[in-house]
Protein backbone atom coordinates (compact mmCIF):
# COMPACT_ATOMS: atom_id res chain seq x y z
CA UNK A 1 0.00 0.00 0.00
CA UNK A 2 1.14 3.72 -1.07
CA UNK A 3 2.01 5.93 1.63
CA UNK A 4 3.07 8.54 -0.59
CA UNK A 5 1.67 12.23 0.15
CA UNK A 6 2.11 15.80 -1.61
CA UNK A 7 6.04 16.66 -0.90
CA UNK A 8 6.38 19.31 1.14
CA UNK A 9 7.89 22.95 -0.20
CA UNK A 10 10.41 23.80 1.64
CA UNK A 11 11.13 27.57 2.05
CA UNK A 12 11.68 29.75 -0.98
CA UNK A 13 14.96 31.19 0.59
CA UNK A 14 16.92 27.37 0.58
CA UNK A 15 19.77 27.39 -0.97
CA UNK A 16 20.29 23.67 -0.64
CA UNK A 17 20.75 20.54 -2.86
CA UNK A 18 18.07 19.23 -4.29
CA UNK A 19 16.64 16.28 -2.19
CA UNK A 20 13.64 13.55 -2.65
CA UNK A 21 12.21 13.59 0.81
CA UNK A 22 9.08 12.25 -0.06
CA UNK A 23 11.15 8.77 -1.02
CA UNK A 24 13.63 9.08 2.35
CA UNK A 25 10.61 9.86 4.76
CA UNK A 26 8.77 7.49 2.72
CA UNK A 27 10.55 5.20 0.82
CA UNK A 28 8.33 2.29 -0.85
CA UNK A 29 11.53 0.24 -1.20
CA UNK A 30 14.06 -0.04 0.84
CA UNK A 31 17.62 -1.86 0.30
CA UNK A 32 19.57 -3.04 3.02
CA UNK A 33 23.48 -3.73 2.76
CA UNK A 34 25.39 -5.63 5.17
CA UNK A 35 22.61 -8.30 6.13
CA UNK A 36 23.64 -12.02 6.91
CA UNK A 37 21.75 -14.84 6.06
CA UNK A 38 22.12 -15.83 9.96
CA UNK A 39 18.97 -14.89 11.54
CA UNK A 40 20.56 -14.40 14.52
CA UNK A 41 23.06 -12.40 13.73
CA UNK A 42 23.79 -9.40 15.78
CA UNK A 43 24.86 -6.81 13.09
CA UNK A 44 23.39 -3.44 12.28
CA UNK A 45 22.61 -4.76 8.97
CA UNK A 46 20.09 -7.95 10.41
CA UNK A 47 19.27 -6.00 13.20
CA UNK A 48 17.41 -3.41 10.65
CA UNK A 49 15.97 -6.11 8.77
CA UNK A 50 14.03 -7.26 11.77
CA UNK A 51 13.00 -4.32 13.37
CA UNK A 52 11.41 -3.33 9.94
CA UNK A 53 9.91 -6.07 9.30
CA UNK A 54 8.26 -6.18 13.35
CA UNK A 55 7.57 -2.68 12.75
CA UNK A 56 5.29 -3.60 10.01
CA UNK A 57 6.79 -1.45 6.93
CA UNK A 58 4.46 -2.32 4.31
CA UNK A 59 7.17 -1.56 1.76
CA UNK A 60 9.79 -3.95 -0.19
CA UNK A 61 13.01 -4.54 1.50
CA UNK A 62 15.77 -6.01 -0.62
CA UNK A 63 18.74 -7.55 1.46
CA UNK A 64 22.13 -7.11 0.23
CA UNK A 65 24.95 -9.12 0.73
CA UNK A 66 27.76 -10.35 -1.65
CA UNK A 67 27.45 -14.12 -0.44
CA UNK A 68 23.85 -13.98 -1.42
CA UNK A 69 21.32 -16.53 0.44
CA UNK A 70 18.09 -15.92 1.64
CA UNK A 71 16.81 -14.30 4.84
CA UNK A 72 13.43 -14.37 7.04
CA UNK A 73 12.16 -15.49 3.40
CA UNK A 74 13.94 -13.14 1.32
CA UNK A 75 16.31 -13.39 -1.10
CA UNK A 76 19.72 -12.04 -0.45
CA UNK A 77 20.95 -9.81 -3.44
CA UNK A 78 24.94 -10.08 -4.09
CA UNK A 79 24.80 -6.63 -5.27
CA UNK A 80 22.59 -3.47 -5.45
CA UNK A 81 22.62 -3.45 -8.97
CA UNK A 82 21.26 -6.84 -9.17
CA UNK A 83 17.55 -5.56 -7.56
CA UNK A 84 15.31 -5.90 -10.55
CA UNK A 85 12.83 -2.74 -8.98
CA UNK A 86 13.42 0.84 -8.23
CA UNK A 87 14.73 1.45 -4.63
CA UNK A 88 13.99 4.30 -2.77
CA UNK A 89 16.32 4.20 0.18
CA UNK A 90 19.05 2.28 1.37
CA UNK A 91 20.36 1.20 4.91
CA UNK A 92 24.24 0.75 5.00
CA UNK A 93 25.49 -1.39 7.44
CA UNK A 94 28.93 -2.63 6.52
CA UNK A 95 32.47 -2.07 7.32
CA UNK A 96 33.77 1.45 7.07
CA UNK A 97 35.99 1.04 4.57
CA UNK A 98 33.24 -0.53 2.44
CA UNK A 99 30.88 2.39 2.86
CA UNK A 100 31.92 4.81 -0.08
CA UNK A 101 31.60 1.89 -2.40
CA UNK A 102 28.80 0.98 -1.28
CA UNK A 103 27.02 4.43 -1.23
CA UNK A 104 28.56 4.69 -5.19
CA UNK A 105 26.53 1.74 -5.98
CA UNK A 106 22.89 3.08 -4.63
CA UNK A 107 23.63 6.39 -6.73
CA UNK A 108 24.22 4.27 -9.93
CA UNK A 109 20.76 2.39 -9.70
CA UNK A 110 18.99 6.44 -8.64
CA UNK A 111 18.42 5.59 -4.92
CA UNK A 112 17.32 9.05 -3.50
CA UNK A 113 18.63 8.89 0.07
CA UNK A 114 20.80 6.36 2.04
CA UNK A 115 21.38 6.18 6.01
CA UNK A 116 24.78 5.19 6.79
CA UNK A 117 24.69 3.07 10.55
CA UNK A 118 28.10 2.68 10.28
CA UNK A 119 31.21 4.36 12.54
CA UNK A 120 34.64 4.75 11.71
CA UNK A 121 34.71 7.85 10.41
CA UNK A 122 35.82 11.93 11.53
CA UNK A 123 34.62 11.02 14.66
CA UNK A 124 37.45 8.63 15.72
CA UNK A 125 39.87 11.64 14.85
CA UNK A 126 41.89 9.56 11.97
CA UNK A 127 42.98 10.61 9.42
CA UNK A 128 41.28 7.45 7.35
CA UNK A 129 38.39 8.34 8.84
CA UNK A 130 38.24 11.68 8.18
CA UNK A 131 39.03 10.67 4.20
CA UNK A 132 36.51 8.27 4.12
CA UNK A 133 33.64 10.47 5.61
CA UNK A 134 35.00 13.32 2.64
CA UNK A 135 34.54 10.65 0.31
CA UNK A 136 30.73 10.03 1.53
CA UNK A 137 30.69 13.80 1.13
CA UNK A 138 31.50 14.02 -2.65
CA UNK A 139 29.65 11.36 -3.63
CA UNK A 140 26.82 12.42 -1.83
CA UNK A 141 26.78 15.82 -3.93
CA UNK A 142 26.82 14.03 -7.13
CA UNK A 143 22.96 13.38 -5.93
CA UNK A 144 22.16 11.12 -3.39
CA UNK A 145 21.43 12.41 0.21
CA UNK A 146 23.13 10.71 2.93
CA UNK A 147 21.97 10.42 6.85
CA UNK A 148 25.03 9.94 8.92
CA UNK A 149 27.81 8.15 8.86
CA UNK A 150 27.19 6.68 12.68
CA UNK A 151 23.94 7.81 13.15
CA UNK A 152 20.43 5.55 14.23
CA UNK A 153 19.07 6.64 11.38
CA UNK A 154 15.32 7.72 10.24
CA UNK A 155 12.14 7.18 12.27
CA UNK A 156 8.58 7.97 10.68
CA UNK A 157 5.80 6.21 11.64
CA UNK A 158 3.57 7.02 8.81
CA UNK A 159 5.80 5.38 6.39
CA UNK A 160 6.94 2.17 9.05
CA UNK A 161 10.47 3.45 8.99
CA UNK A 162 12.03 3.00 12.58
CA UNK A 163 15.73 3.52 13.63
CA UNK A 164 18.05 0.65 15.68
CA UNK A 165 16.95 -0.41 17.91
CA UNK A 166 13.41 0.45 17.76
CA UNK A 167 10.87 -2.16 16.33
CA UNK A 168 8.47 -1.36 19.50
CA UNK A 169 8.05 1.91 18.73
CA UNK A 170 4.70 3.50 17.74
CA UNK A 171 3.12 3.76 14.26
CA UNK A 172 1.21 6.13 15.70
CA UNK A 173 1.85 9.38 13.34
CA UNK A 174 2.08 13.23 15.24
CA UNK A 175 3.02 16.14 14.99
CA UNK A 176 6.13 16.23 16.57
CA UNK A 177 9.83 16.26 14.45
CA UNK A 178 13.08 15.42 15.97
CA UNK A 179 16.22 15.88 15.17
CA UNK A 180 19.58 14.91 16.86
CA UNK A 181 23.53 14.44 16.48
CA UNK A 182 22.82 11.28 19.14
CA UNK A 183 21.37 8.24 18.25
CA UNK A 184 20.96 7.23 21.43
CA UNK A 185 18.76 10.08 22.22
CA UNK A 186 16.57 9.91 19.19
CA UNK A 187 15.67 6.39 20.35
CA UNK A 188 15.44 7.10 24.14
CA UNK A 189 13.31 9.93 22.79
CA UNK A 190 10.85 8.42 21.01
CA UNK A 191 10.25 5.81 23.70
CA UNK A 192 9.51 8.54 26.13
CA UNK A 193 7.18 9.96 23.96
CA UNK A 194 5.05 7.40 24.02
CA UNK A 195 4.43 6.77 27.68
CA UNK A 196 4.16 11.11 27.73
CA UNK A 197 1.45 11.02 24.84
CA UNK A 198 3.74 12.82 22.28
CA UNK A 199 3.44 11.45 18.75
CA UNK A 200 5.81 12.08 15.81
CA UNK A 201 5.74 12.95 12.45
CA UNK A 202 9.29 12.59 11.81
CA UNK A 203 12.68 11.78 13.92
CA UNK A 204 16.57 11.77 12.05
CA UNK A 205 19.30 10.71 14.10
CA UNK A 206 22.10 12.80 11.83
CA UNK A 207 25.18 11.60 13.65
CA UNK A 208 28.61 12.57 11.77
CA UNK A 209 26.31 14.68 9.59
CA UNK A 210 28.24 14.58 6.42
CA UNK A 211 25.19 15.60 4.34
CA UNK A 212 22.10 15.65 6.00
CA UNK A 213 22.10 17.67 8.76
CA UNK A 214 20.71 20.56 11.38
CA UNK A 215 20.03 23.72 8.64
CA UNK A 216 18.93 21.51 5.53
CA UNK A 217 16.55 19.16 7.95
CA UNK A 218 15.03 21.95 9.81
CA UNK A 219 14.33 23.86 6.31
CA UNK A 220 12.18 21.21 5.49
CA UNK A 221 10.48 20.29 8.55
CA UNK A 222 9.94 24.28 8.49
CA UNK A 223 7.60 23.65 5.33
CA UNK A 224 6.36 20.10 6.55
CA UNK A 225 2.62 19.90 6.86
CA UNK A 226 2.43 17.04 9.04
CA UNK A 227 4.68 19.27 11.77
CA UNK A 228 4.09 21.52 13.99
CA UNK A 229 6.89 21.09 16.45
CA UNK A 230 10.21 21.03 15.83
CA UNK A 231 12.55 19.93 18.38
CA UNK A 232 16.27 19.45 18.41
CA UNK A 233 19.86 17.87 20.06
CA UNK A 234 22.04 19.97 18.52
CA UNK A 235 26.02 19.36 19.64
CA UNK A 236 27.75 21.46 17.02
CA UNK A 237 26.52 23.07 13.50
CA UNK A 238 28.28 23.28 10.50
CA UNK A 239 28.10 26.94 9.19
CA UNK A 240 26.34 29.08 11.69
CA UNK A 241 24.91 31.70 9.49
CA UNK A 242 23.25 29.29 7.25
CA UNK A 243 21.65 27.76 10.65
CA UNK A 244 20.62 31.16 12.08
CA UNK A 245 18.77 31.60 8.62
CA UNK A 246 17.16 28.57 8.72
CA UNK A 247 16.28 28.38 12.64
CA UNK A 248 15.02 32.34 12.68
CA UNK A 249 12.70 31.18 9.16
CA UNK A 250 11.24 28.02 11.06
CA UNK A 251 10.86 29.92 14.14
CA UNK A 252 8.37 32.33 12.62
CA UNK A 253 6.16 29.33 11.36
CA UNK A 254 6.60 27.21 13.98
CA UNK A 255 8.11 26.03 17.73
CA UNK A 256 11.69 25.39 17.28
CA UNK A 257 12.60 23.75 20.71
CA UNK A 258 16.56 23.06 21.01
CA UNK A 259 18.83 21.30 23.51
CA UNK A 260 22.11 22.38 22.81
CA UNK A 261 24.74 19.85 24.61
CA UNK A 262 28.31 20.55 24.66
CA UNK A 263 28.36 24.32 25.87
CA UNK A 264 30.40 23.44 29.50
CA UNK A 265 34.16 22.39 28.50
CA UNK A 266 33.88 19.19 29.75
CA UNK A 267 30.87 18.95 27.23
CA UNK A 268 32.29 20.38 24.61
CA UNK A 269 35.46 17.42 24.85
CA UNK A 270 32.66 14.92 25.22
CA UNK A 271 31.27 16.06 21.59
CA UNK A 272 34.44 16.15 20.27
CA UNK A 273 34.57 12.29 20.90
CA UNK A 274 31.33 11.87 20.14
CA UNK A 275 30.45 12.84 16.71
CA UNK A 276 33.56 15.65 15.75
CA UNK A 277 31.33 18.11 16.28
CA UNK A 278 32.71 21.87 18.08
CA UNK A 279 30.81 22.52 20.93
CA UNK A 280 30.18 26.59 21.51
CA UNK A 281 29.53 29.37 23.88
CA UNK A 282 26.73 29.59 26.05
CA UNK A 283 25.95 32.85 26.07
CA UNK A 284 26.56 32.89 22.14
CA UNK A 285 23.92 29.97 22.04
CA UNK A 286 21.36 32.09 24.67
CA UNK A 287 21.72 34.88 22.42
CA UNK A 288 21.24 33.50 18.85
CA UNK A 289 18.19 31.35 19.95
CA UNK A 290 16.41 34.24 21.63
CA UNK A 291 17.01 36.38 18.69
CA UNK A 292 15.98 33.48 16.17
CA UNK A 293 12.39 33.19 19.00
CA UNK A 294 13.58 29.60 19.07
CA UNK A 295 12.94 27.77 22.79
CA UNK A 296 16.22 27.12 24.42
CA UNK A 297 15.88 23.92 27.02
CA UNK A 298 18.72 22.69 29.44
CA UNK A 299 18.19 18.72 29.53
CA UNK A 300 16.48 15.98 27.79
CA UNK A 301 13.95 16.09 30.78
CA UNK A 302 12.78 19.56 29.93
CA UNK A 303 13.26 19.30 25.95
CA UNK A 304 10.11 16.35 26.46
CA UNK A 305 8.22 18.55 29.11
CA UNK A 306 8.18 21.43 26.89
CA UNK A 307 7.21 19.37 24.03
CA UNK A 308 4.65 18.02 25.59
CA UNK A 309 3.06 20.95 26.04
CA UNK A 310 3.71 22.22 22.65
CA UNK A 311 2.04 19.58 21.26
CA UNK A 312 -1.03 18.89 23.07
CA UNK A 313 -1.98 22.74 24.33
CA UNK A 314 -3.35 25.31 21.66
CA UNK A 315 -1.02 27.53 20.60
CA UNK A 316 -1.21 30.39 22.67
CA UNK A 317 0.33 31.64 25.82
CA UNK A 318 -1.22 31.82 29.00
CA UNK A 319 -0.73 34.10 31.41
CA UNK A 320 -3.18 33.85 34.34
CA UNK A 321 -3.86 30.21 35.81
CA UNK A 322 -5.61 28.44 38.46
CA UNK A 323 -3.91 25.64 40.57
CA UNK A 324 -6.17 23.22 42.35
CA UNK A 325 -4.48 20.36 44.82
CA UNK A 326 -4.46 19.44 48.53
CA UNK A 327 -2.11 21.13 50.58
CA UNK A 328 -1.03 24.58 51.54
CA UNK A 329 2.80 24.20 50.60
CA UNK A 330 1.88 23.46 47.36
CA UNK A 331 0.14 26.38 46.91
CA UNK A 332 2.94 28.61 48.19
CA UNK A 333 5.23 26.72 45.71
CA UNK A 334 2.49 27.32 43.13
CA UNK A 335 2.77 31.03 43.57
CA UNK A 336 6.85 31.08 43.60
CA UNK A 337 7.28 29.19 40.54
CA UNK A 338 4.81 30.69 38.99
CA UNK A 339 5.69 34.15 39.88
CA UNK A 340 9.93 33.40 38.55
CA UNK A 341 8.01 32.54 35.40
CA UNK A 342 6.10 35.66 34.49
CA UNK A 343 2.66 33.73 35.29
CA UNK A 344 -0.22 35.16 37.32
CA UNK A 345 -2.38 33.08 39.77
CA UNK A 346 -4.80 35.92 40.10
CA UNK A 347 -7.18 35.18 43.47
CA UNK A 348 -10.41 34.20 42.13
CA UNK A 349 -13.50 36.86 42.07
CA UNK A 350 -15.48 36.33 45.50
CA UNK A 351 -18.52 35.15 44.25
CA UNK A 352 -16.80 32.07 42.72
CA UNK A 353 -14.55 31.78 45.46
CA UNK A 354 -18.39 31.44 47.76
CA UNK A 355 -18.99 28.97 45.29
CA UNK A 356 -15.88 26.72 45.89
CA UNK A 357 -15.35 27.17 49.42
CA UNK A 358 -18.89 25.64 49.74
CA UNK A 359 -17.48 22.31 48.29
CA UNK A 360 -14.43 22.15 49.99
CA UNK A 361 -13.91 20.19 52.97
CA UNK A 362 -13.49 22.33 56.59
CA UNK A 363 -11.32 23.12 58.01
CA UNK A 364 -8.07 23.43 56.67
CA UNK A 365 -9.44 24.33 52.55
CA UNK A 366 -9.11 27.43 50.93
CA UNK A 367 -10.83 28.60 47.57
CA UNK A 368 -8.43 31.58 46.81
CA UNK A 369 -6.36 30.94 44.07
CA UNK A 370 -4.41 28.35 44.59
CA UNK A 371 -7.14 26.53 45.95
CA UNK A 372 -6.38 24.10 48.89
CA UNK A 373 -8.72 21.16 48.40
CA UNK A 374 -7.10 20.55 52.18
CA UNK A 375 -7.28 16.47 51.97
CA UNK A 376 -6.18 14.78 48.80
CA UNK A 377 -8.97 11.93 48.99
CA UNK A 378 -11.73 14.29 48.01
CA UNK A 379 -14.06 12.91 45.60
CA UNK A 380 -14.12 13.34 41.51
CA UNK A 381 -17.23 15.00 41.33
CA UNK A 382 -16.35 17.69 43.93
CA UNK A 383 -13.04 18.26 42.20
CA UNK A 384 -15.09 18.66 38.54
CA UNK A 385 -17.21 21.37 40.27
CA UNK A 386 -14.35 23.10 41.80
CA UNK A 387 -13.04 23.05 38.33
CA UNK A 388 -16.00 24.16 36.22
CA UNK A 389 -15.99 26.92 39.22
CA UNK A 390 -12.60 28.40 38.22
CA UNK A 391 -13.14 28.14 35.01
CA UNK A 392 -15.56 30.95 35.20
CA UNK A 393 -13.32 33.45 35.70
CA UNK A 394 -12.74 35.07 32.86
CA UNK A 395 -9.14 36.18 33.60
CA UNK A 396 -8.65 32.04 33.95
CA UNK A 397 -7.00 30.72 30.76
CA UNK A 398 -5.70 27.12 32.06
CA UNK A 399 -5.70 24.90 34.90
CA UNK A 400 -3.55 23.07 36.89
CA UNK A 401 -4.64 20.15 38.82
CA UNK A 402 -2.34 18.20 41.39
CA UNK A 403 -3.15 14.90 42.41
CA UNK A 404 -1.73 13.69 45.04
CA UNK A 405 -2.91 10.31 44.67
CA UNK A 406 0.19 8.30 46.92
CA UNK A 407 -1.67 9.27 50.13
CA UNK A 408 -3.96 7.00 49.15
CA UNK A 409 -2.06 3.67 50.08
CA UNK A 410 -2.40 4.30 54.00
CA UNK A 411 -5.77 3.94 53.54
CA UNK A 412 -5.48 1.00 51.49
CA UNK A 413 -3.04 -0.59 53.72
CA UNK A 414 -5.41 -0.20 56.71
CA UNK A 415 -8.39 -1.55 54.76
CA UNK A 416 -6.51 -3.99 52.93
CA UNK A 417 -7.45 -3.09 49.63
CA UNK A 418 -5.27 -2.93 46.21
CA UNK A 419 -4.84 0.81 46.06
CA UNK A 420 -5.87 0.62 42.48
CA UNK A 421 -8.88 -0.63 43.58
CA UNK A 422 -9.18 2.26 45.92
CA UNK A 423 -8.46 5.36 44.11
CA UNK A 424 -11.54 6.34 41.17
CA UNK A 425 -8.66 7.27 38.78
CA UNK A 426 -10.82 7.00 35.87
CA UNK A 427 -13.30 8.80 37.12
CA UNK A 428 -10.77 11.83 38.01
CA UNK A 429 -9.48 11.52 34.27
CA UNK A 430 -13.34 11.30 33.24
CA UNK A 431 -13.97 14.72 35.55
CA UNK A 432 -11.35 16.79 33.97
CA UNK A 433 -12.04 15.63 30.32
CA UNK A 434 -15.68 16.87 31.03
CA UNK A 435 -13.84 19.89 32.30
CA UNK A 436 -12.25 20.54 29.19
CA UNK A 437 -15.22 20.16 27.62
CA UNK A 438 -17.76 22.04 28.95
CA UNK A 439 -15.14 25.35 29.37
CA UNK A 440 -13.23 25.51 26.25
CA UNK A 441 -10.35 25.56 29.01
CA UNK A 442 -7.33 23.27 29.01
CA UNK A 443 -6.53 21.79 32.22
CA UNK A 444 -2.80 20.15 33.14
CA UNK A 445 -2.28 17.23 35.19
CA UNK A 446 0.56 16.95 37.82
CA UNK A 447 0.80 13.52 39.28
CA UNK A 448 3.86 13.61 41.71
CA UNK A 449 4.96 10.73 43.46
CA UNK A 450 6.78 10.98 46.91
CA UNK A 451 6.62 6.99 47.13
CA UNK A 452 9.47 5.50 44.95
CA UNK A 453 10.83 2.43 46.91
CA UNK A 454 11.25 -0.79 46.02
CA UNK A 455 7.72 -1.47 48.35
CA UNK A 456 5.92 1.17 46.80
CA UNK A 457 5.73 -0.44 43.21
CA UNK A 458 1.79 -0.54 43.39
CA UNK A 459 1.22 3.07 44.08
CA UNK A 460 4.16 3.51 40.79
CA UNK A 461 1.70 1.77 38.87
CA UNK A 462 -1.48 3.07 39.71
CA UNK A 463 0.24 6.37 38.75
CA UNK A 464 1.48 5.52 35.94
CA UNK A 465 -2.40 4.13 34.51
CA UNK A 466 -3.60 6.97 35.75
CA UNK A 467 -1.37 8.70 33.36
CA UNK A 468 -2.46 6.62 30.83
CA UNK A 469 -5.87 7.56 31.00
CA UNK A 470 -4.77 10.91 30.82
CA UNK A 471 -2.67 10.84 27.58
CA UNK A 472 -5.52 8.37 26.14
CA UNK A 473 -7.29 12.09 26.05
CA UNK A 474 -4.60 14.07 25.09
CA UNK A 475 -4.50 15.92 28.21
CA UNK A 476 -0.76 16.68 29.70
CA UNK A 477 0.78 15.43 32.71
CA UNK A 478 4.09 16.73 34.40
CA UNK A 479 5.61 14.64 37.60
CA UNK A 480 6.00 17.80 39.38
CA UNK A 481 4.43 21.37 39.49
CA UNK A 482 7.46 23.07 38.70
CA UNK A 483 7.77 20.98 35.47
CA UNK A 484 4.74 21.95 34.31
CA UNK A 485 4.77 25.75 34.75
CA UNK A 486 8.23 26.09 33.11
CA UNK A 487 6.69 24.24 30.14
CA UNK A 488 3.75 26.71 30.27
CA UNK A 489 6.08 29.56 30.41
CA UNK A 490 8.08 28.58 27.26
CA UNK A 491 5.14 28.39 25.42
CA UNK A 492 4.28 31.45 27.20
CA UNK A 493 7.67 33.02 25.95
CA UNK A 494 7.00 31.60 21.83
CA UNK A 495 3.36 32.61 21.64
CA UNK A 496 3.99 36.02 23.38
CA UNK A 497 5.94 37.10 21.07
CA UNK A 498 4.38 35.73 18.23
CA UNK A 499 1.54 37.49 19.40
CA UNK A 500 3.30 40.84 20.45
CA UNK A 501 4.63 40.79 16.81
CA UNK A 502 0.61 41.09 15.42
CA UNK A 503 0.23 44.01 17.50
Amino acid sequence: MSVRKKQARAPEESQFPNADFERIFHPESIAILGVSADENAAGFGTGMLRVLMEMGFEGKIYPVNPRGGSVFGLEIYRRVEDIPDRVDFAVIAVAAKLVPPALEACLKIGVAGAEILSSGFSELVTKEGVQLENQIREIASRGIRVVGPNCFGIYCPRSGLTMLPGPDLSRESGNVAFLAQSGGMAIDFAHAGQWRGVRFSKMVSFGNGADLREAELLCHLAGDPETEVISMYIEGIKDGDVFFRELKAAAARKPVIIFKGGLSKAGARSVASHTASMGGSGVIWSSVLKQTGAVQVFDTQELMQAVTAFSLLPKKSFRNIAVIGGGGAIGVAACDIAERHGIDIPPLSGDIRERIESLLPRPGSSAINPVDVANPLVAPSVLKKVLLNAAQDPRIELQIIVSLLFHYNPYAIMLDVPIDKMVPYKELVEAVDDVINKTGKPVVAVLPNARRGPGNMDITSLIASTRQEYVRRGIPVFDELHEAIRAIAHMNTYYGRRENEKR
